[in-house]
């Protein structure tokens, strides 16, 4: 057989396993089982594994915006009340540019914010270890660029962005409920809140 076919092939079933799905079940005699064809009927305790190189979304994402989003991950801190904000994430969106929302609303999250800036300006934008306080179109978009993010929209149709989560996740058991930060209760801040 040619060497290149043989290579073709090789390469061909590298690519499909690297993709694929695999099954771990048990057995009726209590083996565990892993396989990449789906288990019997009479198995017990079945679990399926997906690999994909995107986590977040389960989609793949194609090598330029994935090697990006390694890269120089992209996080939005907002905030309630936040006119910039929702035009920062707008931009984001429309820009087709894969990201994770932290919203800062209670004192733990304005803590967690407050070891990574200085300041309580909002929105805040990280790409890699950048970080741009308020929302300004123009150094949104060149720092994305520089960081590799594609002008043209590369994200599959499918994609779907991830739900905003706390900038500092509860630890609480589920009956205490983590308070929000009445402005009473923050440190001293400007008069007005917050800066945008």
């Amino acid at each position: 057989m040619n060497s290149r076919i043989l290579f073709s092939l090789i390469l061909s079933v590298i690519c499909l396993a690297a993709h694929a799905q695999v099954y771990k079940w048990v057995d009726a005699d209590g083996k565990v089982t892993y396989s990449d064809v789906p288990p019997p009927k009479s198995a017990v305790k079945v679990e399926a594994k997906s690999f994909s190189d995107s986590a977040a979304s389960n989609v793949q994402l194609p090598f330029e915006l994935a090697e990006a989003v390694k890269n120089m991950p992209v996080t939005l801190y907002t905030t309630s009340k936040c006119p910039p904000c929702d035009e920062g994430r707008s931009f984001l969106k429309q820009s087709h540019i894969p990201f994770s929302e932290k919203t800062v609303t209670t004192e733990a999250d304005f803590q967690k914010l407050s070891s990574i800036t200085d300041g309580n300006q909002f929105p805040l934008l990280t790409v890699g270890r950048t970080k741009l306080k308020g929302y300004l179109y123009s150094d949104w978009h060149s720092t994305l660029s520089q960081a590799g993010y594609p002008d043209t929209n590369m994200l599959p149709s499918d994609y779907q962005y991830p739900a905003p989560q706390p900038a500092a996740p509860s630890v609480t058991n589920a009956a205490e409920t983590p308070k929000p930060a009445s402005q009473t209760d923050l440190p001293q801040r400007d008069p007005n809140g917050f800066q945008f």
